[in-house]
């Protein structure tokens, strides 16, 4: 069985925790996106743990995590975070870790780039987490990033490697007047990198197809959400990659393969970070509030998120890019404090009301047409069975499973890996 768990919205819906908690019964787990630019959280048995790169199958020690072809890898990262793990008592080890040797590099200047490019925009900046994300896919695109599979043979892309850095660094001082780092700085970083990261770097594609034609059940992990998609977001306040789970088994390596599902995660209510067109966003104390309550900050960079009222429009939107056979339903607990929950149902855009998922100006004219659900004022983090919840709490998963068009399969209550309700 292959599966795909993707985010419904603009990202940190908790896919992570998903993660963690369906993989008890997959065999394989595969990052097939993205970088260190946003961050899985995930909470368990033994303690908590914030995963910028690495899957969140990496904390069960019987699954095999893959880091998929789609990626862009900062290797000083990916150690930093491996070592972090180890410390906690996590096995990380060519056994259970695969990089992917046609994953992008992420390199030094990318994430110079990267800041310099925000810090010009200034006001107007798209709101990066800094960490060279879009600059590693852009090279990608142009044909000149180093990739994983070059640690293996170093000194036969030795010449490429340093007119590639030149390139970069004409960027950096040309049009920016930055410093960028010197191309032996680097080649001696790409030589540390070599020597730690050669043991897990491998045809992941092979492994993977492999797996598959053995019957393991295999789940992929999307990072950030469908509204950061590079094609179907809300460009250009997206991410540089596919976030969709159409994508997955291209990412990972296996494009012939087919999902046999895929599993939609949003909060039950609205998360964002970073720029654009947020259209149900609450400010002031209201929004402090539940930012509070939800403990709603970056997992990447710790910037507060903004929040706002669950966005039906903007998620069944999302349903339709994702494709999901059911939707995992997170943080209904933060909820409980509320005596009336708001829910946007509809758009008002120049004084016509739709349902219909805006693009570009149009969706940043957007007002929310709120419909108002009574809360419960209840503590629901110890309920595990669906008929335990209030009535009022039934009535807003409901309302919102119908809205969706999907079926809701889980509704978590807590961060713990066991704090949830099956549907």
């Amino acid at each position: 069985m292959l599966t795909a768990i993707t985010g419904i919205n603009w990202g940190d819906e908790g896919k992570g925790r998903m993660v963690d908690l369906l993989s008890q019964s997959y065999d394989v787990v595969v990052r097939y996106q993205g970088g260190n630019n946003a961050g899985h959280t995930v909470i368990n048995a033994q303690g908590k743990f914030v995963l910028n790169l690495l899957p969140s199958g990496i904390l069960r020690p019987s699954l095999v995590n893959v880091m998929g072809s789609g990626m862009v890898i900062d290797p000083a990262h990916l150690l930093k975070e491996t070592a972090n793990l180890r410390e906690k008592g996590v096995a990380v080890g060519p056994q259970n870790l695969k990089i992917s040797d046609r994953a992008a590099l992420c390199l030094p200047v990318h994430p110079l780039l990267d800041t310099l490019e925000e810090d010009r925009l200034a006001g107007s900046a798209q709101g990066s987490t800094r960490r060279g994300i879009a600059p590693a896919y852009a090279d990608k695109y142009l044909r000149k990033v180093l990739r994983m599979g070059d640690l293996l043979e170093l000194e036969a892309v030795k010449d490429r490697a340093q007119d590639y850095i030149h390139y970069k660094n004409l960027a950096v001082q040309q049009m920016y007047g930055g410093t960028p780092p010197t191309f032996d700085e680097i080649w001696a970083a790409l030589n540390t990198w070599a020597e730690a990261l050669a043991p897990y770097i491998c045809d992941t594609g092979l492994y993977l197809e492999a797996a598959a034609d053995a019957g393991k059940d295999i789940l992929f992990e999307a990072q950030l959400g469908a509204l950061r998609d590079i094609d179907f977001g809300i460009y250009p306040y997206c991410s540089s990659s596919h976030t969709v789970a159409a994508y997955a088994p291209i990412g990972a390596g296996v494009p012939g393969r087919r999902l046999d599902g895929s599993i939609g995660v949003t909060k039950a209510y609205s998360t964002c970070v970073g720029g654009g067109p947020f259209v149900t966003e609450f400010f002031g104390a209201e929004a402090e509030t539940l930012r509070q309550a939800g403990g709603e900050f970056g997992a990447a960079t710790g910037r507060p998120r903004r929040v706002g009222a669950f966005d039906v429009v903007a998620s069944r939107y999302g349903c339709r890019l994702q494709g999901p056979t059911s939707i995992a339903l997170t943080m209904l607990d933060v909820l409980s404090y509320r005596d009336e929950i708001p829910v946007c149902i509809a758009y008002e855009i120049d004084g016509e009301v739709t349902t219909a998922f805006p693009y570009g100006s149009r969706l940043e004219r957007a007002k929310p047409v709120l419909k108002t659900f009574g809360g419960w004022k209840k503590d629901i983090t110890g309920v595990r069975k669906k008929e335990d919840l209030p009535p009022e709490a039934r009535a807003y998963v409901a309302f919102i499973e119908e809205s969706l068009g999907c079926p809701i399969s889980q509704v978590s209550v807590g961060p713990q890996r066991e704090a949830y309700i099956p549907f």
